[in-house]
């Protein structure tokens, strides 16, 4: 059952304390040591500076059980200038988009009258697909160059960051939103009171908001401690996503399990009072499994941090062992979960030749931290490396298929989570509904 409106609370106070409930943090998960921020990366030019390091360490509140990190970087520190993620260099992830499009269209008739709006838009990838249909959208984009990139296609959009404030001013000029959309930006905002409040107040009064977050439950048991870094504040459980939606006088009506990132959630939720839509079973199913599973005890985080140390030790091992054998390993991907795993573990060059990235953002400078070169994808061609490791392995059906042209060679490709495992051939593909 959706949890009950609790009062307003104060504001957060300083320290360590859950950035929804304020209660004090005490039960740590794991702690990833230090790293840069992950989408800061290094340019030539600044290849002799030294880069601010930040401590990478989780708990989880034993109040209302948020995974979270503490505050050590601000989002203007992440997010503003030039921000290096663009959503659009995923062929699955615009497949992802596209799809989700048309059924929000046949699902809620959506149309010519409608309003749809995406907070942290990017660069349009998502919205793109409304306006080719007509529908009217907004765009909500703190990054400059990114936000640029969505106006080049047409996407309307507001170059700031979503709250409160930013609602109440973009309701008054464009209205309020028919559909509310947020795509993995839930867990990216320190205040996330202020967002999800935000969200109630840019939401029409029949209008329904969904929002997408990789799933606690697949983090935890899929061992997939490299999805946390700095611009990633919280890690949601739907028992936490419930209770922090509630609060905002906002009922979750549905919830739908997806592949994509290693495992998400899709949560549907619209205005609580005069509530007109009914709650789908699969809520309460899955309230029901994530709380039999033990996530809402501290049992069920125990072993956590001992199977990322023993990922780190086979992952090492495994590199080790390929270069005593005079092999060449480089990477596939520059994303921010590559930085964790490669930070994490001190892989630099003297395991990891280099890294490609399909992103013309990123190529021709360095990794944060390790400083390992990123370049253009055809890189590999050239070097005809004997493995390669794919960093997004979230995408490892998408990646292997464009890689395919290395068993020419004898090259293999090697997936790092959960464990080091050689992929012998490019993985099938798999739907990410």
């Amino acid at each position: 059952m959706p949890e009950k409106t609790t009062p307003n609370r104060p504001v957060r106070p300083s320290g360590s304390s859950c950035r929804f409930c304020f209660a004090p943090l005490s039960l740590s998960v794991v702690d990833l040591g230090t790293s840069p921020l992950c989408q800061k990366h290094v340019r030539p030019e600044d290849a002799k500076k030294a880069e601010h390091f930040f401590p990478l360490h989780a708990y989880v509140c034993r109040e209302c059980w948020l995974m979270q990190l503490e505050d050590f970087a601000s989002p203007e520190e992440i997010f503003t200038g030039e921000y290096a993620y663009f959503s659009s260099y995923s062929d699955s992830w615009l497949e992802h988009a596209r799809k989700y499009a048309a059924r929000m269209v046949e699902r809620f008739g959506l149309g010519p009258d409608s309003l749809v709006v995406e907070a942290a838009s990017n660069d349009g990838y998502l919205l793109q697909y409304f306006l080719e249909r007509g529908i009217p959208v907004l765009g909500i984009e703190p990054a400059a160059n990114v936000a640029a990139a969505a106006r080049e296609k047409g996407v309307r959009t507001e170059g700031l960051f979503f709250g409160q404030e930013a609602a109440r001013r973009l309701s008054a000029q464009y209205g309020k939103a028919n559909l509310l959309v947020g795509n993995n930006v839930l867990a990216h905002v320190p205040d996330i009171n202020d967002f999800v409040g935000g969200m109630k107040a840019m939401l029409a009064v029949n209008g329904v908001i969904t929002m997408e977050f990789p799933h606690l439950q697949r983090l935890i048991e899929g061992n997939q401690f490299d999805t946390i870094y700095h611009e990633h504040y919280s890690y949601l459980s739907l028992v936490a996503a419930n209770r922090i939606f509630a609060h905002h006088g906002l009922t979750l009506f549905d919830v739908e399990e997806l592949s994509t990132h290693g495992g998400s959630l899709r949560i549907f939720a619209c205005h609580t009072e005069g509530l007109i839509r009914p709650v789908s079973d699969n809520v309460g199913a899955l309230l029901e499994r994530e709380r039999r599973l033990g996530m809402e005890s501290p049992e069920y985080y125990a072993d956590f941090e001992a199977r990322v140390k023993e990922t780190k030790r086979r992952l090492l091992e495994f590199l080790i062992g390929a270069k005593r054998d005079g092999k060449t390993v480089v990477g596939y991907g520059a994303p921010g979960k590559g930085n964790t795993l490669l930070n994490y573990c001190g892989i630099r060059t003297d395991f990891l030749d280099f890294t490609v990235d399909r992103n013309p953002y990123k190529q021709g400078n360095f990794l944060p931290g390790t400083r390992i070169p990123i370049y253009h994808p055809e890189a590999i061609k050239a070097a005809r490396p004997d493995y390669v490791i794919i960093l997004p392995w979230n995408l490892k059906e998408e990646i292997s298929r464009q890689l395919s042209y290395i068993e020419e060679w004898g090259g293999k490709m090697v997936v790092p989570i959960p464990e080091v495992q050689v992929l012998e051939k490019a993985v099938v593909r798999q739907e990410v509904y």
